[in-house]
């Protein structure tokens, strides 16, 4: 099997670190032909707090994905999320030194170029810089302006930022587990790759990918990413004030969640009681199912208005930035029972759950077609995108990650409705396109992990 072919996502997140091992097969679909997962350690809200903890989980996982896949893994696209993460609007012109020549890759390399220049607050470096509309002397709204006559060539920007401290320890606990950092992707991103259609984007819609340690959100409108953002809450607090409420530990907080849990209160009565069994010989502890949702609704209440914040943030009540698909769910959060119809009256606006299924090959395990594994995919889908490998004509390739324009893809209106989703039959194969190359510029975060591969080598 050729490694070029293949690509390895590896979502370190703050409850489970997922490695995912996948290739394009002949109908333009994801297959994965190995998994990995270990529970995460060293982890907290998306940042590394413990590196070796961290290289543990990561080596099982990618263990387990070298086992299941008979290949040997070197190189990975990671996934970044965590409380750090910020993002802002910037716009930036060139002037072309003759109108006659037409617009080509060189002259939007060297005003992306520009972007990467801008400088950041101290301990700040730029993951993402992902160009919106273009402007062509003065003529605004143009999405791709390659081919187009002009001398002053403009373009807004969205730029996404991290702490540099933050993406390095990401970088340091990859590299320590003998892998070698392919690229790094804003996880929202990644996620929205794997869940949103081309139909969704255009019209306007927020992805919330809710994981174990972060909210993750992205606001796309007109076929671009409009803003992005991270709520440093998650499936973890919710957890942790079920824990303290029902005065058990953490484990059963967990499993009363997951089997038990529903974020609207009113779908359980009273007398729903669940006992929990006693540590070392006590009373069994009953627990009221009602009780239980209230503690449930009031934490997603809270996550689901800081994800509404955003939302008015971007401006969504102009009608030019009106989102007409509302709001997608994915990520382990979303599984929660009732939470679609939560977010739905908190909102007002229309939701669905998201599912990376159509996307995947149909003898792809039903597991994997779980919102739980929506970055994976996402990563998995990137990685093969910046190897040339696309399933989809692409606008614009960008540093750190590819922004493309997603073929249409019809999926089953009430395909979030299935507990259990089928990867449905792979029908389309569509071309690729080429891209701009970027490999002689290089973050800080690249020359880093080259620097310390460096080192490592001199020392070994």
């Amino acid at each position: 099997m050729n490694p070029s072919e293949i690509a390895i996502g590896l979502d370190i997140g703050t409850t489970k670190i997922v490695a995912m091992v996948g290739r394009l097969n002949e109908y333009g679909k994801i297959e994965v032909i190995g998994t990995g997962q270990a529970k995460s350690l060293g982890v907290q809200r998306g940042i590394v707090t413990h590196i070796t903890q961290t290289v543990q989980s990561i080596n099982e996982a990618i263990q387990q994905a070298r086992e299941n896949s008979g290949l040997e893994l070197d190189e990975v696209v990671v996934g970044i999320a965590g409380q750090h993460i910020r993002s802002l609007q910037h716009s930036d012109y060139i002037t072309r030194n003759d109108s006659e020549e037409v617009i080509d890759d060189q002259d939007i390399d060297q005003l992306i170029n520009n972007v990467h220049k801008l400088v950041m607050l101290p301990g700040e470096e730029i993951i993402h810089v992902l160009p919106q509309e273009f402007k062509v002397d003065g003529e605004k709204n143009i999405s791709e302006p390659r081919g187009m006559h002009g001398m002053r060539l403009e373009a807004n920007f969205h730029i996404v930022v991290g702490q540099v401290s933050a993406i390095r320890n990401i970088g340091r606990c990859v590299v320590n587990a003998m892998l070698k950092v392919g690229g790094i992707t804003l996880e929202p991103l990644a996620s929205a790759e794997a869940v949103l259609s081309d139909e969704e984007k255009e019209a306007g819609v927020v992805l919330v990918d809710i994981g174990g340690g972060t909210t993750d959100v992205a606001i796309f409108k007109d076929g671009i990413i409009r803003h992005t953002a991270v709520i440093p809450f998650g499936g973890n607090v919710i957890t942790e004030d079920i824990k303290e409420g029902c005065s058990i530990i953490e484990k059963q907080a967990e499993l009363l969640k997951i089997k038990f849990g529903s974020a609207s209160p009113e779908m359980n009565n009273e007398h729903e009681i669940v006992a929990i069994p006693g540590l070392r010989g006590r009373e069994p502890k009953e627990i009221s199912l009602k009780n239980l949702s209230l503690i449930i609704n009031a934490r997603m209440v809270e996550i689901i208005e800081q994800v509404h914040l955003e939302i008015q943030n971007y401006g969504y009540e102009d009608p030019r930035k009106k989102l007409i698909a509302g709001i997608v769910l994915t990520g382990g959060g979303s599984k929660l029972k009732h939470i679609k119809q939560l977010v739905a009256y908190v909102t007002g606006m229309d939701t669905r759950i998201g599912y990376p299924n159509e996307h995947l090959a149909s003898d792809s395990d039903n597991d994997l077609a779980s919102p739980t594994y929506a970055t994976a995919v996402g990563l998995v889908i990137k990685g093969l995108e910046q190897k040339g490998i696309s399933r989809r004509p692409r606008k614009i390739s960008v540093e750190g990650g590819i922004k493309p324009s997603q073929e249409n893809i019809e999926s089953e209106e009430n395909k979030e409705e299935n507990e259990n989703p089928v990867a449905p039959e792979a029908s389309t194969a569509v071309d690729e396109s080429g891209s701009i190359d970027t490999k002689n510029r290089k973050s800080v975060f690249e020359k880093w992990v080259d620097g310390f591969m460096d080192f490592l080598a001199k020392d070994g």
